[in-house]
């Protein structure tokens, strides 16, 4: 493997290490404003991967900036429709 192909990998694996530990210590009753979170940084990569997608020709990284914006945008608006549920459940009856 390449030089820069393997610190990737290692970079990842090591994100997703870290991410696993982090998201697995995190009390239910912060589950929703850490949803929040994760709506803000997958609106960022949306627009990342707008930026990636704009090639004219099918190339590699125009694909899976494809596939990122499809990823992202299912993860911010299922995650909006629990903000909201969730919202909805501290409300006052009416």
């Amino acid at each position: 493997m390449t030089g820069p192909l393997l610190l990737g990998l290692y970079a990842f694996l090591l994100a997703c290490f870290v991410g696993f530990e982090l998201i697995s210590k995190v009390p239910p009753t912060l589950h929703t404003p850490l949803m929040s979170g994760a709506n803000a940084i997958s609106g960022i990569t949306i627009v990342g991967a707008l930026v990636a997608a704009k090639t004219t020709e099918p190339t590699v990284s125009a694909i899976l900036a494809v596939a990122a914006i499809a990823f992202a945008t299912i993860n911010v608006i299922g995650g909006f429709l629990v903000t909201d549920r969730m919202l909805r459940m501290f409300g006052g009856k009416k």
